[in-house]
C-alpha cells in the first residue's frame, strides 16, 4: 500500500442532535462522561444518545456504564449493527490501477433516558439500584492537581553518566 494514497472522500454534513455524543478513539472518557453529565443534570436533557465504529465500541460500552453509576435512574437501550465504508486509493506510480477498498465496519447505539424506555427491546437494561449510584460530585477530587507520572521503569537506573576506563568512582 506504500504506492497508493488515499483519496479523502467529501462528508456528508449530517447535523448531529444535541444530545447525540459520537465517541471515538482518540477522545478521552473524563470529557465524554463530565459532557454527558452536563446534559443530563444541568441542561435538562431527558435523554443522551452515545454512537461509536470499531475500536471505539469498547470505550463507549465503558462511559454508558460509568455514567449510570453518576447518575440516577438511567433506562438503557443498547443496539448494535454494522455498516460497510468503502475507501478509495490512487495510485502514485504509473501503471497501477485505482483500488476500492471495502471495510466491514461494526457499530453500537447506546441509549440513557431518565423516562422509561421500551422493556420489550433486546437491548434494554433496567436503571441501577440507588445504592450503586454516587452523585457525580462524589467522585470530583478535592482540586489538588493530579502527580505527574512517574517515568522511571525498573532496573538499576541506567542512563547515568559515563565511566571512562579506569574510573574507580
Amino acid at each position: 500500500m506504500d504506492r497508493y494514497q488515499r483519496v479523502e472522500k467529501p462528508k456528508a454534513e449530517i447535523p448531529i442532535i444535541e444530545n447525540e455524543i459520537r465517541i471515538t478513539t482518540q477522545g478521552r472518557i473524563r470529557n465524554y462522561i463530565t459532557y454527558a453529565a452536563t446534559l443530563l443534570l444541568e441542561k435538562g436533557s431527558n435523554e443522551i444518545v452515545l454512537k461509536a465504529m470499531g475500536r471505539a465500541i469498547n470505550k463507549t460500552v465503558m462511559i454508558a456504564e460509568l455514567i449510570k453509576r453518576r447518575v440516577a435512574d438511567l433506562h438503557q437501550i443498547t443496539s448494535i449493527g454494522s455498516t460497510d465504508i468503502t475507501d478509495m486509493w490512487e495510485p502514485l506510480e504509473e501503471g497501477l490501477l485505482p483500488l476500492e477498498i471495502t471495510r466491514h465496519v461494526s457499530m453500537i447505539t447506546v441509549t440513557l433516558s431518565k423516562k422509561e424506555l421500551d422493556m420489550s427491546s433486546t437491548g434494554y437494561q433496567p436503571p441501577l439500584q440507588a445504592d450503586q449510584v454516587k452523585p457525580l460530585n462524589e467522585y470530583e477530587d478535592d482540586g489538588a492537581p493530579e502527580p505527574p507520572p512517574k517515568t522511571r521503569g525498573r532496573g538499576r537506573g541506567g542512563r547515568g553518566r559515563i565511566r571512562a576506563k579506569g574510573d574507580t568512582q
